[in-house]
């Protein structure tokens, strides 16, 4: 299995350099200063649709078997665990402070001869 793993590598490695120079190597579709200020009026929205080169054929087969030994080697991967698997847990226990009781706070008093829509102050606690 791990032959497999590294072999799959090995191709992997060698379609991302091909395919890095294939696109490289690649002609614009008509990407030059007249187009940018509307002198490519004529052609289509996405450049205009020639035969297929060999070049744009060689994109195409590289990025597929690009994607295809991604996912093999995210399937046939020699060692299971992650690098968060490798990661001591510590088991989340509750500290004394978190079980006692909540402490309870006074609620402000409001004076009764306050008249209507006054601003009013909360009584401040007793000193202890």
């Amino acid at each position: 299995m791990a032959f497999l793993y590294y072999l799959i590598i090995f191709v992997h490695i060698v379609a991302c350099l091909f395919l890095i120079a294939v696109v490289l190597l690649q002609q614009g579709k008509g990407q030059d200063l007249a187009s940018a200020f509307g002198g490519g009026g004529t052609q289509t929205a996405f450049g205009p649709r020639g035969s297929a080169t060999v070049l744009s054929r060689a994109t195409t087969i590289l990025a597929g078997l690009f994607m295809v030994t991604s996912l093999a080697l995210s399937l046939i991967r020699p060692n299971r665990s992650g690098v968060l698997d490798q990661v001591p847990t510590v088991a989340a226990t509750p500290t004394p402070a978190a079980t006692a009781a909540p402490v309870s706070v006074p609620a402000p008093v409001i004076p009764a001869e306050a008249p209507p829509g006054a601003p009013t102050r909360a009584a401040s606690p007793a000193p202890k």
